[in-house]
């Protein structure tokens, strides 16, 4: 048994897993093989996208199911043993588990971190694997676990018989919890991006708290109805009738898990008490969903709820904790046990990427100031001072400005997709309306049929907020665009939204963050992969802020009169200027009395807002930048981000050619670099639209890197066959052969390297696959003439 010529997975097969099974550890239940932890950034250019390449652990142990606890990572036996030490190491990292082990079949370098004796790595034999029950131990004695705190620790996930595994930091955050919980920790805070399943995540660690009985009363708070019903009828489903939720003001004590809204325990002053019905040691484990929204502000009647049930362990789920000098969730709650952001989510794939386009308008950038004495449309004169974008839409409307902001946003989707979902995020309820009718006479041919194209969906609006639900489901095709004040900031699940349009002044990095969060969510079925911001008031200056921590892939200024739809070629165009925000004055709605959602005409005597109906309103700027797979900020072209990320992975021309003839499948080069953000296709249709001519991957990066004069695939073909290269095989290989050559020119490269290609038109003509390969003397020698095939394509 020569061990050299064993693939990886053969080394898995033969080795490893025999090792691991004499061990002790189960198949079926503890190892789990080429394990996936992330799914691989989504790279943006123009229209298109593609994915970095995933992580993926050869093996990852689990003491039980849901709670992993070793890493193995395996190379072929040309490898030395500890080989893939430092890539095991990363993905322990990323799991943060303590156990890594590093194997090539002829034993495993173990890497210890809690090694007790102070020796980190040591080399061990195959068949001196450590089993499931000594690296539990040495885990329960680093964490000071007792038996009984041990079995509560190890407590069953829920599991619907699919075999659904969480995802890497899902399982961080519930197993986090469940283990500060034991040790006794009161106050726990969990920070999770938007759209990365708080929900869930809730879900389990009740559900593990609930069935192994230390937690036997729960009470799961929201501040909005849809997020206490979505979460009823979704993920706490399972929960089926041990569940109630909180209503009409009265406290049943007949269930065990409790959903309830804030307003619907507290109140005006005569009714507050409804929480009161309950003793104040009833319920011994609270959640507090979106707990940035007022449950850690000292003075909140939501803070009086959480004093009031003190005794009860209580869990703070945000994706955006906030710290100002009136509210705090960690002066609350602690330090986060962990952390998901909204930059690690789009590293690794889970949430979408986006695109900002940022329009200024004139009046927004210089201002405005009215002549003496002017009157509004309404007949108020108009008070003289300047009037910027702090006053628009609040205390001065500028109706042009409306009508200006709703033809960008139809611009828009009239140059990608009008069905595509939309949310426009206004100052107010005035300002929602009014953007509202603009869009309607922008889009008037949709709106004639059907009404509910555009919709608004504000607080004060039952026909909106009825049409809420058929926004979020995927399947409803209306409506369309909903504006909005501030009802869709937080908890609306809106997977395939894929334009947020900001015209409103955003004060505040948790507001800002929960809006963003608007677009995270990816639905492949619905061809959701990215998301685009519009931004008329700046409010993406905040991106500048260190206190975010999710840059966008691209940002666009158009200019005056252009399509705001970011362009795919960026030549020229400068790097965006970052601008610090810390300290930049924000107004507040403090600031200005009379600026609401409702209200009278005026208040002690003064207009509540001025409207003016003919100030012209232009576009002066729109800008666009990318960011790469690594989330760098880039302002150049598709062909100067190919002909850079060539140069850094080949020396020269030559350099690629060698590792292009040696690579036995060309496939794998081209499936490499479209990981590194290379989109072949964006490419061809560029290259292709200047020459009218279609062109192989290959000559694509010889004529863009290296400036190498292209040849079409069918001229490549031509070339092969005027050779009379087929000579040497018998007549039925000549044909496959031909026709190999006429599929490369009309489909490319990886069609011709796949042996499927032998069953169907026209090779299934010629013969059965089976025939076809015997035609050559075998399939070693049919990959060898494709192979060589291949080297006559590439050698013109």
């Amino acid at each position: 048994m020569n061990k050299k010529k064993f693939s990886e997975r053969d080394i898995c097969s033969k080795f490893i897993t025999p090792a691991l099974q004499l061990a002790g550890w189960d198949i079926t239940t503890q190892i789990r093989e080429e394990f996936p932890l992330t799914k691989g950034r989504i790279i943006v250019r123009g229209k298109l996208h593609t994915r970095a390449q995933h992580k993926r652990a050869d093996y990852v142990l689990f003491h039980k199911p849901n709670f992993p606890i070793a890493i193995i990572e395996v190379k072929d036996n040309n490898h030395s043993l500890g080989d893939g030490m430092q890539q095991a190491l990363g993905y322990a990292e990323l799991l943060q588990v303590p156990f890594v082990f590093s194997s090539n079949g002829d034993g495993f370098l173990f890497h210890n971190k809690i090694a007790a004796d102070g020796v980190i790595e040591r080399q061990l034999e195959l068949e001196a694997f450590p089993s499931p029950e000594t690296l539990w131990h040495w885990w329960a004695a680093h964490h000071g676990l007792n038996t009984h705190q041990q079995e509560l620790v190890s407590q069953d996930y829920y599991s619907d018989g699919s075999n659904k595994t969480p995802r890497y930091y899902q399982l961080l955050a519930i197993n986090k919890t469940i283990e500060a919980i034991v040790k006794g920790q009161q106050r726990i805070l969990l920070v999770m991006a938007t759209g990365t399943g708080k929900t869930y995540t809730a879900f389990q660690i009740i559900w593990r708290l609930w069935k192994s009985r230390s937690k036997k009363r729960i009470l799961f708070l929201a501040d909005r109805n849809i997020l206490v019903d979505q979460t009823m009828t979704n993920d706490f489903k399972p929960f089926g009738s041990a569940m109630t939720k909180i209503q009409k003001r009265q406290a049943n004590k007949a269930y065990e898990i409790y959903l309830s809204l804030y307003q619907a325990v507290t109140g005006a002053e005569e009714e507050r008490n409804i929480y009161k019905q309950f003793s104040p040691d009833f319920f011994d484990l609270i959640i507090i969903d979106e707990c940035h929204r007022g449950s850690a502000a000292a003075d909140s009647a939501w803070r009086e709820i959480l004093e009031y049930f003190s005794s009860a362990t209580q869990i703070g789920l945000t994706a955006t904790p906030k710290e100002t000098k009136d509210t705090s969730n960690i002066d609350y709650f602690g330090e986060p046990i962990y952390t998901y952001s909204l930059r690690q989510g789009i590293d690794d794939g889970f949430l979408a990427p986006y695109k900002v386009v940022r329009i200024d308008l004139d009046k927004d950038l210089t201002g405005w100031r009215p002549d003496k004495g002017m009157v509004d449309k309404l007949g108020n004169e108009i008070e003289d001072r300047i009037y910027n974008q702090s006053d628009f839409d609040r205390n001065l409307v500028l109706e042009q400005r409306t009508l200006m902001v709703a033809k960008k946003i139809s611009d828009f989707l009239k140059a990608t997709s009008r069905f595509d979902k939309t949310i426009v995020f206004c100052d107010n309820i005035d300002h929602a309306e009014r953007m509202r009718q603009a869009l309607v006479n922008e889009n008037a041919d949709l709106v004639a049929q059907n009404s509910k194209y555009v919709m608004r969906i504000t607080g004060d609006n039952e026909e909106g907020k009825l049409e809420l639900d058929n926004f979020i489901f995927p399947e409803s095709r209306y409506p369309v665009i909903a504006v909005t004040s501030k009802l869709m900031t937080t908890g609306v699940d809106a997977q395939t939204c894929k334009l947020i349009v900001l015209d409103q002044r955003i004060q505040s990095m948790t507001e800002f963050k929960q809006i963003i969060g608007r677009g995270t969510r990816i639905n492949e079925d619905f061809d959701k992969y990215y998301f685009t911001i519009l931004d008329f008031k700046k409010a993406t200056e905040l991106f500048a802020d260190p206190a975010f921590d999710g840059d966008p892939v691209q940002i666009y200024e158009p200019n005056g009169d252009a399509s705001p739809v970011p362009p795919d070629e960026l030549d020229g165009m400068p790097m965006e200027d970052e601008k610090t925000i810390n300290g930049f004055a924000y107004p507040t709605d403090s600031d200005s009395p009379w600026i609401g959602e409702a209200g009278p005409d005026e208040i002690d005597g003064r207009v509540r807002r001025y409207v003016v109906a003919n100030v012209t309103v232009n576009v002066v700027a729109e800008r666009v930048q990318y960011f790469d797979a690594n989330g760098n900020l880039i302002t150049e072209s598709l062909k100067d981000y190919t002909r850079n990320t060539l140069a850094k992975e080949f020396a020269s021309l030559d350099d690629f050619l060698r590792r292009w003839n040696s690579t036995e499948k060309k496939q794998a080069i081209i499936d490499e670099l479209s990981s590194q953000g290379i989109l072949f296709e964006a490419l061809a249709d560029e290259v292709d639209k200047q020459s009218g001519k279609t062109f192989d991957p290959f000559d694509l990066l010889c004529h863009i890197a290296w400036d190498q004069p292209p040849l079409t695939r069918r001229e490549r073909a031509e070339q092969v066959k005027k050779r009379h290269y087929f000579a040497k095989y018998g007549e039925r290989a000549q044909a496959v052969l031909q026709a190999l050559l006429d599929k490369y020119a009309d489909e490319g490269v990886s069609a011709i390297e796949e042996t499927q290609i032998l069953t169907i038109a026209p090779f299934n003509k010629l013969g059965t696959p089976i025939e076809l390969i015997r035609a050559f003397g075998g399939k070693a020698q049919y990959e060898q003439a494709v192979n060589e095939l291949e080297q006559a394509l590439y050698s013109a």
